[in-house]
């Protein structure tokens, strides 16, 4: 995905995305403080904003339900299969947005604060479905996050966000 001159003002706040590249199959992390602009981007690459300015060019199914059992029994939610989401904990939401996420199989996965604040368990879960994933069929990921912790441990790219701009990109180890 490529993004190029994307302006987004919402009343005093400005995203401007001067140029910016996704890359197919890497897990990109966006990090920043609170209010720079994290979520707006998310949202106009989701198409729930519509940007004022500029340009998101993007470079598709039913799962099967042996799928679908397989990811929850690993999340231990197979038991809750036919319960309302709603009627779910809090952790139990989480697991399954982020099943949810995984289980299309689509070709760009945007997720934003669903690996903040899981417990361990979760949290080693999300890791090893996002690493299963990328050896299987990589994805593109955008991973918004405040735990310091997983740039170096999970994502492929940094992309520093500062007052609605990107300021950096960093390749990580991974």
């Amino acid at each position: 995905m490529k993004i190029t001159d994307l302006q987004k003002r919402i009343g005093r706040f400005e995203l401007n995305v001067e140029s910016l590249s996704i890359e197919p199959g890497r897990i990109h992390g966006i990090v920043g403080p609170n209010g720079c602009g994290k979520t707006v981007f998310l949202k106009l690459v989701m198409g729930i904003l519509e940007p004022d300015r500029g340009q998101i060019d993007y470079e598709g199914i039913r799962p099967e339900e042996e799928q679908m059992d397989e990811l929850l029994c690993k999340a231990g939610l197979l038991e809750q299969k036919k319960q309302y989401a709603r009627s779910l904990s809090r952790g139990e939401k989480q697991k399954l947005s982020f099943l949810r996420a995984m289980v299309f199989e689509p070709r760009l996965i945007i997720m934003d604060e669903t690996l903040s604040n899981p417990d361990p368990e979760s949290e080693a879960l999300f890791q090893e479905l996002i690493f299963a994933r990328q050896r299987k069929d990589p994805a593109a990921w955008l991973i918004v996050n405040h735990q310091w912790d997983h740039v170096n441990r999970l994502f492929d790219v940094v992309h520093y966000m500062e007052k609605g701009r990107f300021v950096r990109n960093e390749i990580t180890e991974g």
